[in-house]
C-alpha cells in the first residue's frame, strides 16, 4: 500500500472504542495486513468452489452446516442444493438451522416473513425492480433500513428458475473493501461516514412508507465489516465530494468487469444462495410465452437481521 494514508481518524475507531487490533481502523495497517493475508489466502476462484448439497434441508447434518459456515467465515456466502422444493416453511427452517432468526419483513411479505420474489404484471408492486423480469442494478439488501434493523443474513431459493437468463453475480464485501483500500484508503473513509449515502423516503398515494434515511456505506457492527450499497441511479442521493466520486467510480468499475472478482451462477431449482448479505445482481430474464400458476420464475427470500453462525476453526464433524 504507497498511498498516503488520511490523518483524519476514520468512524470504525469509535465503534471499536478501545480496542487497537481492529483491521477495520485506517489507522492501524499492521492489523489490516495480517487480516487481509488471511483473507486472501485460499479464497475461492468460482461459483463452483463454494457450493454444498444438503441431503435433509430440515436438518441440514452438521458436516453441512460446518461446510456452509466454513465457506461464510471466508466468503460470506455458500450456495447450496436441495433434492425437492423447499416453500416458506422449508426456507425459514433451513436459514434457522444455521443461525438465522431475527427476521426482518419487508414491504409485500406476509406470514411466515419470506418473500416470493416473481414477476408481477400489475399493481404497486410491480413497479419494484425485485418484481419484474428487468436485471437489477447491484446492490446489497435492505439499504434503505433504519442503522438499528440492518439486514445482516439472507436466504435466497429458487423454486423454479426462469426459461432463460436470470443469471446471479455475487461478490463478497470485503473483497471490495479490500480494493477499495488497497487503491486509496481515503475512499474507505469517505464510504464510512455517517452521511455518505441517503436513501429519500418512500411515499406512495400521499402515505408516508417509509422515512429517508441516511448512513455510512461501510459500517463495522458487532466487529464484523458491513455494507449497505445501491448501484441504482435514481430514488438514491451521495453525499457530494471529489473523493466519494472517485471511491463509486472504482467501485462500480470493480462490479462492472467481467474479469473481476466476483462468482456469476444461475441458480438452478433447489439451489440457493445463504450469505452475510453480500453484493449481488440480477440480470434480465424470460419467463416463455406460457406463464401461469405453478410456472415462471419463482425465487424465495427471507431476510435477517443476524449474521450466519460461524463455528470456530477446528470443531469437530458429525
Amino acid at each position: 500500500m504507497n498511498k498516503i494514508r488520511s490523518a483524519m481518524r476514520n468512524p470504525v475507531s469509535d465503534a471499536f472504542g478501545e480496542e487497537q487490533n481492529s483491521p477495520f481502523d485506517l489507522l492501524n495497517d499492521q492489523a489490516y495486513l495480517d487480516w487481509r493475508r488471511n483473507k486472501l489466502v485460499d479464497y475461492p476462484d468460482s461459483a463452483d468452489a463454494i457450493r454444498v448439497s444438503i441431503a435433509d434441508p430440515d436438518s441440514p447434518s452438521l458436516t453441512e452446516r460446518d461446510a456452509i459456515s466454513r465457506l461464510c467465515a471466508k466468503t460470506n456466502m455458500a450456495l447450496y442444493r436441495v433434492d425437492r422444493p423447499l416453500g416458506k416453511d422449508g426456507a425459514l427452517k433451513l436459514a434457522n438451522a444455521l443461525g438465522l432468526t431475527r427476521l426482518d419483513v419487508p414491504l409485500y411479505t406476509e406470514e411466515p416473513g419470506v418473500t416470493e420474489i416473481q414477476n408481477i404484471a400489475t399493481g404497486r408492486q410491480g413497479e419494484y425492480a425485485p418484481y419484474t423480469d428487468r436485471a437489477l442494478s447491484w446492490h446489497t439488501d435492505g439499504y434503505y433500513n433504519a442503522a438499528d434493523s440492518q439486514v445482516l443474513g439472507m436466504v435466497l431459493h429458487c423454486e423454479r428458475p426462469a426459461e432463460d437468463g436470470g443469471v446471479s453475480s455475487l461478490l463478497d464485501p470485503e473483497i471490495a473493501y479490500i480494493r477499495l483500500r488497497d487503491e486509496d484508503p481515503d475512499y474507505i473513509r469517505v464510504l464510512m461516514e455517517p452521511d455518505a449515502l441517503t436513501i429519500p423516503e418512500n411515499v406512495e398515494s400521499g402515505v408516508l412508507i417509509r422515512p429517508a434515511r441516511t448512513g455510512p456505506v461501510y459500517s463495522v457492527i458487532d466487529g464484523y465489516l458491513h455494507m449497505r450499497f445501491s448501484a441504482r441511479k435514481r430514488y438514491i442521493e451521495w453525499k457530494p465530494g471529489k473523493t466519494l466520486e472517485r471511491a463509486r467510480e472504482f467501485l462500480m468499475n470493480l462490479l462492472g468487469d467481467p474479469d473481476g472478482p466476483a462468482f456469476h451462477h444461475r441458480l438452478a431449482a433447489g439451489e440457493g444462495l445463504i450469505s452475510n448479505n453480500v453484493l449481488h445482481t440480477r440480470s434480465a430474464f424470460q419467463n416463455g410465452a406460457t406463464v401461469g400458476v405453478g410456472n415462471g420464475r419463482l425465487f424465495l427470500r427471507a431476510r435477517f437481521e443476524d449474521r450466519l453462525s460461524i463455528r470456530k476453526e477446528g470443531a469437530g464433524n458429525a
